[in-house]
């Protein structure tokens, strides 16, 4: 049983390296999305204040028409989309798989942001919880200095896994809101094109 229990131990402390090197590596890349999320912010909050406005106040037609007038330098999704509708606005069968491309693409973006809430509180508890195997022997052999780099490594670990994992949680929240406002306005012109087809218009 001791030597069952020692394989475990050794096993469990042999994680710490990878575990901290997936922790910088996430934490890394949580900062970089917060940069993206950010410039994200700033265009898609000019392109679909301007296209929930002329959806109020102008015809489909026109809104389509002025499409070349959006995110000249960088196209966001929804608009590479509806110039995909505009090309094929009377095919029925090809606007419905341009509305699940969108929805499959925008899965996969949200899928980052799950990505860091899943990851980052286990690889923060796991950070945790392997030093704790070495700072109780510390403990135990009255060696406090051990224990208190053992410690330490362990807090470290827990804080950078909740920041991830925030960062995570936060980005979703709001790209859940805006793929939801995304499939709004194209289900919105798509429907409208469907109901020229079934008028013959």
């Amino acid at each position: 049983m001791d030597q069952i229990t020692n394989i475990l131990y050794w096993l469990s402390t042999g994680l710490m390296i990878p575990v901290t090197l997936f922790l910088i590596f996430f934490f890394v890349r949580s900062i970089v999305m917060i940069g993206g999320f950010y410039g994200l912010y700033l265009s898609r909050t000019k392109i679909n204040a301007k296209l929930n406005h002329e959806i109020d106040t102008q015809t489909v037609e026109h809104l389509m028409a002025s499409l070349p007038d959006y995110s000249p330098v960088k196209k966001s999704h929804l608009i590479i989309a509806l110039e995909r509708v505009k090309a094929n606005e009377k095919k029925s069968l090809m606007l419905d798989k341009i509305m699940g491309d969108y929805e499959i693409l925008s899965e996969k973006e949200l899928a980052k942001s799950r990505l860091l809430v899943k990851i980052g509180p286990m690889l923060g508890l796991m950070g945790t919880l392997i030093p704790m195997g070495p700072a109780l022997v510390g403990l135990a052999t009255g060696d406090v200095a051990s224990m208190a780099s053992n410690m330490q490594v362990a807090f470290a670990t827990t804080v950078i896994g909740i920041i991830i994992g925030a960062i995570g949680f936060i980005t979703l929240q709001v790209r859940q809101r805006w793929v939801a406002d995304d499939l709004n306005i194209l289900e919105y012109i798509v429907s409208s094109f469907k109901e020229k087809q079934a008028y013959g218009e």
